[in-house]
């Protein structure tokens, strides 16, 4: 397959007209982005460049992905890294166990004479080829690729990473080259636990993520949870504001904020106190030291 990636018109992101329009879109499947967000992404569609997210856990990230694949109305493949993955498992496989019973079949219909250059040619087709995230990217496209935490994948897998989204393809030696028709939109994460070599930033457009403010909080709890009270959504907001102000090993993201709030909904809370937030605290905090250090400040935690 072959794809001209000079041309920046693609209707398959006719949604997107500008960073507004984005971030309207993306409002209205329940991500609500920021002036700066949305102007990232759509700098990245527009500019079919892959688009570089680093932030603390918990601000987005990942959801970003997930919001544009449903607004663009596009198909999410994500690739979730981790420490020692390779080509193999991020690009393609052959299907050995398949192509032994191919062998024999080919032995017993042959009476057991093979032509081998004919047999080995039968091998390597695209029926035990398997197609793992990023060569599903490449013949699925357009579509959004998702690299999550490429900061625990190693400085190898980087350089391999970078050579296949310069190029929008890649050469299987048994079987040939595969190239995107039209190159995916791809949003790469970092929690940056490691720094990211510069030759992978270059090649994507940056965006760095913070928590949100607390209005902006606000928001995302009234929009993803439309049931939740304006008081009680204010002080979800407000409290986990604070919590990340704590030195804690484990501050709290959006998902926890959600969390949280919904733990209390069920629990048919109003308001915020002490009693409510001491019972439901294992909804917004992950570690028994942070439970203990904030149990000991519930004061400061609700003001």
């Amino acid at each position: 397959m072959t794809g001209d990636t000079t041309d920046t018109t693609d209707t398959t992101t006719e949604p997107a007209g500008s960073p507004e329009k984005l971030a309207h879109v993306l409002e209205g499947i329940g991500y609500l982005a920021d002036e700066g967000v949305a102007t990232a992404a759509y700098l990245a569609i527009r500019m079919r460049k892959p688009l570089f997210c680093e932030g603390e856990p918990g601000t987005g990230k990942t959801s970003l992905a997930v919001a544009l694949a449903d607004g663009l109305g596009l198909p999410l493949i994500r690739l979730q890294c981790h420490e020692g993955i390779d080509a193999a498992q991020a690009l393609y496989e052959w299907d050995f166990p398949r192509q032994l019973l191919h062998l024999r079949a080919l032995e017993a219909a042959e009476g057991g004479h093979l032509d081998v250059d004919t047999a080995e040619q039968s091998l390597y087709t695209e029926r035990f080829l398997l197609a793992r995230p990023l060569l599903r990217a490449l013949t699925s496209a357009p579509c959004v690729l998702l690299v999550d935490e490429i900061d625990r994948a190693d400085d190898e897998f980087e350089a391999f990473l970078l050579e296949l989204l310069s190029e929008n393809a890649v050469s299987i030696p048994e079987y040939g080259e595969v190239r995107a028709e039209v190159p995916p939109l791809v949003i790469l994460t970092s929690n940056r636990t490691r720094e990211v070599h510069d030759a992978l930033k270059r090649r994507c457009l940056y965006h760095w993520l913070e928590h949100p403010s607390v209005e902006r909080e606000i928001a995302i709890l009234r929009s993803r949870l439309p049931g939740i009270g304006e008081r009680l959504a204010g002080q979800v907001a407000e409290a986990v504001h604070r919590l990340r102000g704590m030195e804690l090993l484990k501050p709290p993201g959006v998902a926890e904020a959600l969390d949280w709030a919904r733990a209390l909904a069920a629990l048919d809370r109003a308001e915020l106190d002490a009693a409510a937030a001491a019972a439901t605290l294992g909804a917004v905090l992950k570690y028994s030291e942070d439970l203990d250090r904030v149990r000991a400040r519930l004061d400061t935690l609700l003001g």
